[in-house]
């Protein structure tokens, strides 16, 4: 497929939308964290992720539940997909209410071949504007895999020492809720015949967004709810509705891992200063 897809690359899209303060309360909920979040009031770091959701009808929709391909993002003819990993930088500040204007572009599509066989990977690097201008530069990195015939794990990652830890529930319901919030219809998340039968994960799977989403706060926490200068996060492996997961930090490090002590997600954030 080499060269196939590179037409896509330097395709951009342009939207612009809203987070309104039932939204970003119903996220605080679902997050299991407190505050107002009244209209002008600051938007937490990656909350902006509400913003933009999905506005395909049934009928363009893949039997994943993702939107179709081929629109904006390349037709890979792979099944299986996943967000794996991202880079953000914060700028200036969103606000509850205020219009935000998101500009995308497909800035990389490469292939190679892992242990699940071929994958596609293709980054798209985001722009958003806010009332105070550049708010967030921000660059996704999205692979396609063929969809395995059993689920074999990754290769282990150990937890590395922690300075904190917090357990958190990641149960059907949160993944409903979050689902619901961000308007991702990926059946992986909600759907358990689905995900064991047609994707062979052994139970539903732990949004990455989720998962960064929760160490984001839980270091914001510890920082007197600061705001970060830059956030970078990688899937290392799936967790799963029935983990008893963790949140774990030492310095600047994060991780999610799950009950026998394996990293899910790791992370760095940065502040300012």
């Amino acid at each position: 497929m080499t060269g196939e897809f590179d037409p896509w690359v330097g395709r951009v899209e342009e939207a612009a939308d809203r987070i309104s303060p039932r939204q970003a309360r119903q996220m605080a909920a679902t997050l299991d964290v407190a505050g107002d979040y009244a209209d002008g009031a600051p938007l937490p770091a990656l909350w902006h992720w509400m913003g933009w959701t999905p506005l395909a009808a049934m009928g363009e929709l893949g039997p994943d539940g993702h939107p179709a391909r081929g629109g904006f993002l390349p037709p890979v003819p792979l099944p299986r997909r996943m967000w794996a990993g991202g880079r953000l930088r914060f700028h200036a500040p969103l606000r509850i209410g205020e219009e935000m204007a998101r500009r995308s572009e497909i800035v990389k599509v490469s292939e190679k071949t892992g242990t699940t066989g071929r994958m596609v990977f293709v980054t798209v690097a985001h722009r958003v504007h806010g009332a105070a201008g550049l708010a967030i530069e921000e660059e996704q990195d999205i692979v396609f895999i063929e969809m395995p015939e059993r689920f074999t794990p990754p290769p282990p990652v150990a937890a590395p020492a922690a300075e904190w830890s917090a357990r958190v529930v990641v149960d059907e319901v949160r993944l409903f809720r979050f689902s619901a919030l961000t308007f991702n219809a990926h059946r992986i998340h909600f759907d358990l015949p689905y995900a064991t039968g047609v994707e062979k994960y052994p139970g539903l799977v732990v949004h990455g967004p989720l998962q960064a989403m929760l160490l984001m706060e839980a270091a914001r926490a510890r920082r007197g709810s600061a705001m970060p200068a830059g956030y970078r996060f990688r899937g290392v492996r799936p967790a799963f509705h029935f983990d008893a997961l963790s949140l774990q930090g030492a310095g600047e490090g994060l991780a999610t891992v799950n009950g026998d002590g394996l990293v899910c997600m790791q992370a760095d954030v940065a502040w300012e200063g």
